[in-house]
């Protein structure tokens, strides 16, 4: 193990001032460098040889590994060590010469000594000359003992006075008053100590200075055990690095060269073997080109692919134009749907005002004909019974009943003037709807329908055509059809102009009723055929993306058109209205029959709508029919008006079961057999047949339900028997041939026969053929 002298560190200067002193930074490799020492070290070394004195202690370089150290091979070290008496500016400075060949002799009698294994010692002085004056940093004793130095500088009055005399005087003025014995307080002026003495400037300064030597021993401790293993790693690389020369010099001498040993047995080897691995290799080889070759064919491919792009990129010279048009289509379409946004509260509240004035008009005319009802039928009543109600045989009626049935009787005088002046003689009384307005009433209607569609022609005044002009809007879509076709199917366009044109058919609908004959048609309004005009446009494009736009109608008459007829037929729609009943037909065809996106496709709104028809027509039958039934000695007078009033309502019933059935194709049969034959029929026009005196007018009445029934219900010729729901209407008419038979209107049979035959009743009209001996009528019976 190499020497190493030991340190010793000594307190000492520790009254000195510093005035003089200064830091000192580490010298560069190469040069010498005067440093103050801690103390002198003397020792002589364990070897026994040349003995030296060692100012200080080797440098130290510290690596990534560890801390190592390099020997200086010639150093002049030069120890300056403040030294001060206290009060004085006294410094000592010390230098100590170290000769080379006294840190030689030093260093070699080290390395023999540690250096138990080895043969050679000079070639680990050689690699330690060489470390050792390639780098020379100063090593901790001296950045210790620099700065110790300082820190004593600066404890002396706690901070490093610029005033050497005025810090002593200070001091010893200090010193002299805690001498002075005059200077104590006497006995009754001193105060007791409750805390411990605080230490003086001086004690203060020792015990730091204790406190620090303890630490630098420390550490010097542990630097110590760090330069031995860094020595030792030293000597393990140098012996490594010999061993590894001497291993070269043997195997370049011919004389060394080993042998070769000819006991060693190899496998045996032969032809095939040789020739398996070859094939072996041949495979991986042959495998590794293909592999190769699949990816340069790739490549090639992705080059071209690169080269086809480019040259696209390169020949587009209209980018600029299309993101132009792109940057333009965004901002029409934000400025279109700000400008909607803005218009569709204006919208709703104007669709309000109509709906709410269609309502109370509609409410109106329910009203009155159901008060006109019951006031007529509770008047009915009290006249059957006047012998009752008055034992002078007069009868007496209030003023409000007498009052309403004068106005009933005046409006069905003016119908049936009107009906003689256009020769409609045929009118049965009871089939009239009664929904005339007086001339106030129509007055005040059409003031508020006036200033309603006032209000809509103000909707879009401020707005130009090109964002409230459909077929202006639908142009700039075309435009983009035309130009991009791939961005515009992208985009869904398809999904996003119903929507878009929404609050625009909306303005348009708001006077449109679907319940007056006279309104115009879904197809001749201008939204209808501006949509159509942009649908046909497409055509030419026989792409799978093109159907998409085929859909716009359909998908508009579902999210728009069939919402507000729904509306129409829940609070508006009058079911005993045959005009009504029939336009509302006429816009249900063209939408659920004419614009369905696919065959056999009902949306869920056109569901909504059938459900909403279906319910208002039950609701009809249970509110507003009403056949009463009086004795027949009260109806036998034709002009009685207990006969008049029980006929008027028979035909009104009828009038609905004609228009219920007129809904046939679009509700399912099974719908309009229970709503019309189960409901209707069999429990109100039915019971008022059977309580009529069969004759002409009850072969009449039959005759006009008959001709209400759907043809195609008995289109089948293998039937011999009608559907269920008309046996009771079956077994009536063959009551009433029985009783006609036997009665002066004979001819009246062969009336009833034919009904049966039209609802396919054969076998119950064969059978009565057959029992009553009518051969006559066997003709009208055609067999299969």
């Amino acid at each position: 193990m190499a020497y190493r002298p030991k340190r010793n560190f000594r307190q000492r200067a520790a009254d000195s001032s510093d005035s003089d002193s200064a830091e000192e930074s580490p010298a560069e490799p190469g040069t010498s460098t005067e440093f103050p020492a801690p103390g002198p070290a003397e020792e002589e070394p364990p070897s026994g040889g040349g003995r030296a004195q060692v100012a200080g202690r080797p440098h130290r370089i510290r690596g990534p590994r560890g801390r190592g150290r390099v020997w200086a091979s010639s150093r002049r070290a030069t120890e300056a060590a403040p030294r001060a008496d206290e009060g004085s500016g006294v410094q000592e400075s010390r230098t100590v010469d170290v000769s080379t060949d006294e840190e030689d002799e030093i260093h070699h009698s080290s390395e023999r000594k540690d250096d138990q294994g080895l043969s050679s010692d000079s070639s680990s002085s050689l690699g330690e000359k060489e470390l050792s004056s390639a780098v020379e940093i100063p090593d901790a004793a001296f950045i210790q003992a620099a700065r110790r130095k300082r820190e004593l500088a600066r404890v002396q009055d706690d901070y490093i006075s610029l005033d050497v005399e005025h810090a002593s005087t200070i001091f010893g003025m200090k010193r002299e008053s805690e001498d002075d014995p005059e200077s104590e307080p006497d006995d009754h002026e001193k105060r007791i100590p409750f805390t411990l003495k605080p230490q003086t400037l001086r004690q203060r300064m020792v015990e730091e200075s204790k406190n620090r030597y303890e630490e630098t021993s420390q550490e010097s401790q542990e630097d110590e055990k760090q330069d031995i293993w860094v020595q030792q790693q030293m000597r393990k690389a140098v012996k490594i690095i010999e061993e590894r020369d001497v291993d070269l010099s043997h195997s370049c001498g011919s004389s060394k060269v080993k042998k070769f040993d000819t006991s060693i047995s190899f496998p045996p080897v032969n032809l095939e073997i040789i020739k398996k691995q070859l094939n072996t290799r041949l495979t991986l080889l042959q495998e590794t080109h293909r592999s190769h070759l699949r990816e340069y064919e790739k490549y090639v491919q992705d080059v071209k692919s690169s080269k086809s792009t480019i040259q696209n990129l390169e020949s587009s010279s209209n980018q600029a134009l299309n993101c132009k048009f792109y940057k333009s289509m965004k901002i029409y379409v934000e400025n279109l749907i700000d400008c909607l946004n803005e218009k569709i509260i204006n919208i709703q509240e104007i669709e309000s005002s109509m709906h709410a004035l269609l309502l109370k008009q509609a409410m109106t005319f329910m009203k009155r004909r159901q008060d006109e009802l019951k006031h007529e039928s509770t008047y009915l009543q009290q006249l059957s019974h006047k012998d009752e109600t008055s034992t002078n045989g007069n009868f007496t009626v209030d003023g409000k009943t007498q009052w309403i049935l004068e106005e009933i009787e005046s409006r069905r005088t003016k119908r049936k003037q009107a009906r003689v002046l256009s020769g409609n003689y045929n009118h049965q009384e009871g089939t009239s709807s009664d929904d005339e307005l007086s001339s106030a009433e129509m007055v005040d209607f059409q003031k508020s329908q006036g200033d309603i569609l006032q209000d809509q022609k103000k909707v879009f005044e401020d707005v130009h055509d090109g964002f409230c002009n459909i077929q202006n809007i639908l142009l700039k879509f075309q435009q983009w059809r035309e130009k991009f076709p791939d961005s515009y199917y992208e985009a869904f366009i398809s999904l996003c102009i119903p929507k878009l044109l929404n609050p625009l058919i909306r303005v348009q609908l708001i006077d449109w009723n679907p319940l007056k004959l006279d309104s115009t048609g879904l197809k001749e309004m201008p939204w209808f055929k501006s949509v159509e005009e942009f649908m046909d446009s497409s055509v030419e494009d026989s792409t799978k993306e093109s159907s998409s736009d085929k859909k716009i109608l359909s998908t508009i008459m579902n999210k728009t058109i069939v919402p507000r007829l729904t509306d129409f037929v829940e609070f508006l729609w009058d079911p005993l209205s045959t005009s009504q009943t029939t336009s509302l037909i006429t816009h249900c065809k063209v939408i659920l029959e004419e614009h369905s996106t696919c065959e056999n496709e009902v949306s869920k709104s056109k569901q909504d709508l059938l459900k909403s028809i279906v319910l208002r027509m039950k609701r009809a039958v249970e509110d507003d029919i009403f056949i009463p039934l009086y004795p027949k000695s009260a109806v036998e007078n034709k002009t009685s008006p207990h006969s008049k009033f029980q006929e008027r309502q028979f035909w009104s019933g009828l009038k609905l079961f004609r228009n219920i059935l007129l809904w046939n194709g679009l509700l399912t049969d099974d719908t309009l057999q229970e709503l019309g034959l189960g409901k209707l029929l069999n429990r109100y026009l039915l019971i008022a047949l059977l309580n009529a005196t069969p004759g002409p007018d009850v072969v009449k009445k039959c005759n006009q339900v008959a001709a209400c029934l759907p043809e195609n219900w008995f289109e089948n010729s293998a039937m011999r028997t009608s559907i269920p729901q008309l046996e009771n209407f079956i077994h009536f008419l063959l009551q009433s041939a029985h009783k006609l038979s036997r009665s002066e209107f004979r001819n009246e049979v062969e009336e009833i026969i034919l009904i049966l035959v039209k609802i396919k009743a054969l076998n119950q009209a064969k059978s009565f053929i057959g029992e009553h001996h009518l051969d006559h009528l066997k003709s009208l019976i055609k067999e299969d």
